[in-house]
């Protein structure tokens, strides 16, 4: 058996100089959702109030925006800094249950 060679098309259009490979595009920019981060500030932020003003709510809202920072969270992202958040509202709540044991007033 022989093989014959394909034909030569002179007419082809294709250019293999224009040849370029694909790069994909990095992921960041607007795409990038910045709820984990704002709930683990907004968690900090209302853990200190429930520590230094003794407020149970503030305290409560603080274990409240953990979870949800927790929840949004991507496993890029650094878990010591969101781990301490929730252990501060942990803590807030603990320290201001055993400061006024009385179940929490509302505040209105």
């Amino acid at each position: 058996m022989s093989t014959v060679p394909a034909p030569v098309n002179n007419n082809d259009v294709r250019r293999p100089n224009k040849i370029t490979r694909y790069k994909a595009q990095s992921t960041g920019g607007p795409l990038d959702d910045p709820t984990p981060e704002y709930m683990n500030l907004l968690g900090m932020v209302f853990s200190m109030c429930g520590l230094m003003m003794k407020l149970k709510w503030s305290a409560w809202v603080a274990v409240y925006c953990s979870f949800i920072s927790f929840a949004n969270s991507r496993t890029s992202e650094d878990t010591k800094q969101m781990l301490s958040s929730f252990m501060l509202s942990i803590s807030a709540v603990v320290m201001s249950y055993l400061q006024s044991p009385q179940p929490m007033m509302p505040p209105w």
